[in-house]
């Protein structure tokens, strides 16, 4: 009866290991949940980098096959056609050159998780915890009678 007393201590050990793990491991719902939202984050910024470059082949088509696009965007470069004359007035300021934005980089986070080796060594413990608890109070019973 007592092998099967103190083999609970071995089982309490199992249990907390299989629950951090299965929690707080590598592959646990935490880190799951982690990925999950990374993969929602890195499925946003796709989206977004479609929707540049929607904006980007527009506007090439436009310079391309459109003659007034192109004139603006010559002029907003500081550029002028033959029968145009410039005159620049030092001081107030420049031409404004427009830039379209190429997107952002988005770095793939790692998730976070408690380590296999901690995982273990907090089950270890809780089980030698027990089954110290359970000697110490079959102890004190054979000592009261």
């Amino acid at each position: 009866m007592k092998v099967v007393k103190y083999s609970f201590a071995i089982w309490a050990g199992v249990l907390v290991y299989g629950l951090l793990a299965f929690s707080f491991g590598d592959r646990g719902l935490f880190a799951y949940r982690q990925l999950q939202n990374e993969q929602a984050r890195q499925e946003a910024n796709i989206e977004n980098l479609r929707l540049i470059n929607r904006e980007l082949e527009n506007t090439m088509n436009a310079l391309l096959h459109d003659p007034d696009t192109l004139s603006v965007f010559a002029r907003e470069l500081g550029y002028a056609s033959t029968q145009e004359r410039f005159i620049r007035i030092v001081g107030l300021g420049g031409y404004q050159q427009t830039r379209t934005s190429a997107g952002e980089i988005v770095f793939a986070a790692a998730p976070q998780h408690i380590p296999s080796l901690t995982i273990r060594i907090i089950a270890f413990f809780t089980g030698i915890t027990i089954l110290v608890s359970m000697a110490v109070f079959d102890l004190m019973k054979v000592l009261r009678e």
